[in-house]
């Protein structure tokens, strides 16, 4: 498949690139500068802004799908969040991708009593209004026609972490739960090539 990424640049993006090309798939990874991303072995590294429907269109052009792991702290979650899924959304289609699978957050998904878990008590909030912003990018999803799915770890990704080569789908969100970038990036490869959650958000942690 050719697979375009969003944000590759990043954690997330980075082991989203390099399962992807472990399986044999075309990349374009799509970073603000692609001078400052070097070290992206073995994909095609192209400059886009995941804000601009231009700029989404022309990256996923004669793509098979997408893979968004693309943050920007220098922007109010709410308004980056938002635009990049608006602009995603129209931008992936004038493209003629029809699926994208979303790096989520878990703070916005159910937890064990069916709230979400920034709403269960001893939730840390300090990071409220990024949670609240993940929220804005996701209810934007799910209004749109995209075939999409929104994949966030059960609880926050094991930093120092290795690959183990599996994983498993949450039955809810945990904020114990922790899960490797690598391990993470085989369970968003595995719904790019097997779609199990159509137009679905799942939590995901280790096996």
């Amino acid at each position: 498949m050719k697979i375009v990424i969003f944000g590759a640049g990043g954690r997330a993006g980075r082991q989203a690139a390099a399962e992807a090309h472990r399986r044999g798939h075309q990349v374009t990874a799509v970073v603000r500068n692609p001078a400052g991303h070097s070290d992206l072995a073995d994909v095609r590294v192209v400059a886009g802004d995941v804000t601009d429907v231009g700029s989404v269109a022309q990256a996923a052009a004669e793509h098979d799908a997408a893979i968004t792991a693309a943050v920007d702290l220098s922007v109010a979650p709410d308004d980056f969040f938002t635009a990049s899924s608006r602009a995603l959304t129209t931008g992936l289609a004038k493209g003629g991708v029809r699926r994208l699978v979303v790096v989520g957050l878990a703070s916005i998904m159910p937890g064990a009593s069916g709230a979400a878990l920034m709403d269960e008590p001893g939730y840390p909030n300090e990071y409220r209004s990024f949670y609240l912003g993940h929220a804005a990018g996701l209810a934007e999803l799910q209004i749109s026609d995209l075939d999409w799915a929104y994949l966030a770890p059960a609880g926050d990704f094991d930093h120092s972490g290795t690959r183990t080569g599996h994983y498993r789908i949450a039955e809810h969100g945990d904020a114990a739960s922790r899960i490797s970038y690598a391990d993470f990036a085989i369970a968003l490869l595995d719904e790019i090539e097997a779609p199990r959650h159509h137009r679905a958000a799942a939590s995901v942690q280790e096996a």
